[in-house]
C-alpha cells in the first residue's frame, strides 16, 4: 500500500518528506557530504527510546509523509532495524539510504525490507569508477554501489538513484543516464550542489549550464525506463514547463508517483522537513536554519508554526527575482542554496538565468 497522495493543501499541515538522520557515523570521506560524516557515532544522538518518540511523532501528522532514514550512514546504527519496525508498525513508508560500505550487503537489506523499508536510496555520481570514487574517497566504491544496485532487484525493492552534479561529473550526465538504464530503478533523483559541510569545496556549476543539464534530464525522463527528478534545482520545473512539458511527463511518470512524488512545487520547508541525529529540526538537510530541538519541541508545531517554516511556504515573501518571477509558486529556487551563498533563504536562487516576464506560465 503506497502513500495516499499529497495536495497542495497538505503543505501547511505536514510534509511529504520526512528525512531522519540516524546517525552521523559513516565510512566514508565524500566529497560532496551535506553532514560532514564523521568515523564514529556522536555520544549525544537520539537514543533508541528517543528516536521511536520521533517515528511516533512523525506518524501523528496529519497526513503520514513517507520517513527517510538517512545519515551518515544508517546501517552504522546498531538498533537500525528496530527503528525500521516501529515506523513501519506506526503506518509509515519508511525508506533508507545506506553508505556503499561493506555494511551494504544483500543481507543487510534483506533485513531491511523485512523489517518494513519500502525503497532504497543509492548514490551514484560517476559514470566509471574513477569520477565516483573520486567523490566517494575510496577506491572500489563503484563497483560496491553496481552491487547494492543488483540487490535491490534481487530483492525487487524500489530504487532511486541519487547523484549529485557538479564540476567534476557535468560531462557524465548522458552516460549516467544511459548507465541507469539497465539497473531497474524506479527514479533518479539528480542532485545540484549546495556549499555546505564537505560541499563548500567542491565547484558548483554555473548558471547557464543548468539549463543544459535540464534540457539533457527532460530528454531522458521522455525515453528512460525510470521517473527523473532534481533536488535543490526547482527551476528543472521552470524549464520543462517552459518547453511544454510536465514535470511528471514520459515512462517514468507512475514510478515517481509510487516513489510519493508530486508537482506541487515542493522545497525546502515546504513539503520536506529534516530532523538530524542530535533532534536539531531544520526545514531541510541542506539548509542549516535550527528551527527547535527534539524532543523539546514537537516536529508536527515546528512545522506547521515556526516562523521559518511559514515564510519558506510564502513565495510572495521571497526577495529580488525569485519574488517577482511568475513561476515562483511551482519553482520558487532552492531556498538553501539562496541562504549558503547570500545568508538570506528568501533571497532569489543564484544559480538561476531565467528573468521574470520573459514568456506567459504554461498551464500544467
Amino acid at each position: 500500500m503506497h502513500p495516499p497522495e499529497y495536495t497542495q493543501a497538505d503543505f501547511a499541515r505536514g510534509p511529504l518528506m520526512f528525512y531522519y538522520e540516524t546517525t552521523l557515523a559513516c565510512d566514508l570521506v565524500c566529497k560532496h557530504c551535506r553532514a560532514s560524516a564523521q568515523e564514529r557515532s556522536d555520544p549525544n544522538e537520539l537514543s533508541t527510546s528517543q528516536a521511536q518518540g520521533l517515528i511516533d511523532q512523525v506518524a501523528s501528522f496529519p497526513r503520514k509523509p513517507m520517513m527517510v532514514m538517512t545519515g551518515g550512514d544508517p546501517l552504522k546504527r546498531a538498533d537500525l532495524f528496530e527503528l525500521i519496525r516501529h515506523a513501519a508498525g506506526q503506518g509509515l513508508h519508511v525508506a533508507l539510504t545506506p553508505s556503499a560500505t561493506p555494511l551494504a550487503t544483500p543481507e543487510a537489506f534483506t533485513r531491511a525490507k523485512e523489517a518494513g523499508v519500502r525503497a532504497l536510496g543509492i548514490s551514484l555520481d560517476g559514470a566509471d569508477a574513477a569520477t565516483h570514487d573520486a567523490f566517494r574517497g575510496w577506491e572500489g566504491s563503484f563497483e560496491r554501489t553496481l552491487r547494492m544496485l543488483a540487490a535491490a532487484r534481487e530483492l525487487e525493492l524500489p530504487v532511486q538513484v541519487n547523484t549529485s552534479i557538479t564540476r567534476r561529473n557535468f560531462a557524465q550526465i548522458d552516460r549516467l543516464a544511459e548507465l541507469l538504464s539497465g539497473q531497474g530503478i524506479a527514479m533518479w533523483s539528480v542532485f545540484f550542489l549546495v556549499p555546505v559541510g564537505r560541499g563548500v569545496e567542491e565547484e558548483r556549476i554555473k548558471p547557464g549550464e543548468y539549463e543544459i543539464a535540464f534540457e539533457k534530464l527532460w530528454r531522458h525522463s521522455r525515453s528512460q525506463p525510470y521517473a527523473v527528478k532534481t533536488t535543490e534545482a526547482p527551476h528543472y520545473r521552470r524549464w520543462v514547463l517552459r518547453h511544454g512539458g510536465h514535470p511528471l511527463a514520459g515512462p517514468g511518470a507512475e514510478g515517481a508517483r509510487r516513489m510519493h512524488r508530486a508537482p506541487l512545487g515542493v522545497t525546502d520547508g515546504k513539503g520536506v522537513m529534516f530532523v538530524s541525529h542530535t533532534g536539531e529540526i531544520y526545514p531541510a538537510g541542506f539548509l542549516p536554519l535550527c528551527c527547535g530541538r527534539f524532543p523539546g519541541d514537537s516536529v508536527v508545531d515546528v512545522y506547521q508554526n515556526h516562523p521559518t517554516f511559514l515564510a519558506l511556504r510564502d513565495p510572495d515573501r521571497f526577495k529580488g527575482i525569485c519574488g517577482r518571477c511568475e513561476y515562483r509558486y511551482v519553482c520558487g529556487g532552492s531556498r538553501a542554496r539562496a541562504y549558503a551563498v547570500t545568508g538570506d533563504p528568501l533571497e532569489s536562487e543564484p544559480d538561476c538565468v531565467y528573468m521574470p516576464g520573459q514568456d506567459p506560465v504554461p498551464q500544467m
